[in-house]
């Protein structure tokens, strides 16, 4: 979800994607829960799947859970855009100049299984912006190419434009980047 509040553009998550994170965390825990405590029972022929599926279950998605907590905090700002020649991304772990953004990724995180906005500057920082899978694939992509791609360098533009399918983006979010007006 996309806010505007002056110059600034706050970048939160969708009502939507915070019902899917909180089913997809904590719901598989409580199913978990719920499978060893009938497994425990011993009414059904299954009831050992049951129990060896919640037990082997369990820690996986409580480690997802501890982990996406903080996102699940309403209305949290993942990250703010000040847009503009001398714009600027602005994030919880630092600040990064549009103009000096050379490379911007959506990587998962190996070890915790979230999505992470990975910028890479010109001096060699790295900046991560965890996102708490609260952001899509493709709001990630429409967010960069609406609000940072136009302020960004040339050869930061021809690395974006290497990775972002617009053909795709326009099929499917029925977006369309807006070129700059030549006068």
């Amino acid at each position: 979800m996309i806010e505007k509040k002056g110059e600034a553009v706050l970048i939160k998550s969708s009502k939507f994607m915070y019902v899917w994170m909180f089913l997809a965390t904590v719901g598989f825990l409580l199913a978990c829960i719920f499978l060893i405590t009938h497994g425990l029972n011993f009414n059904s022929k299954y009831s050992f799947l049951y129990l060896g599926g919640g037990i082997v279950l369990t820690p996986f998605y409580l480690y997802l859970t501890i982990w996406s907590l903080p996102g699940l905090m309403p209305g949290k700002v993942l990250f703010k855009i000040l847009p503009g020649e001398k714009g600027t991304v602005n994030a919880k772990k630092g600040t990064v100049s549009i103009s000096n953004i050379r490379n911007i990724n959506l990587v998962r995180n190996p070890i915790n299984l979230i999505n992470d906005i990975v910028i890479e500057t010109f001096n060699d920082k790295k900046i991560k912006i965890r996102t708490y899978n609260l952001l899509g694939d493709l709001d990630y992509e429409m967010i960069v190419d609406q609000y940072i791609y136009p302020y960004m360098t040339e050869s930061a533009k021809k690395v974006w434009d290497r990775k972002v399918d617009l053909e795709r983006l326009r099929k499917v979010a029925r977006y369309e980047r807006k070129e700059p007006k030549i006068e």
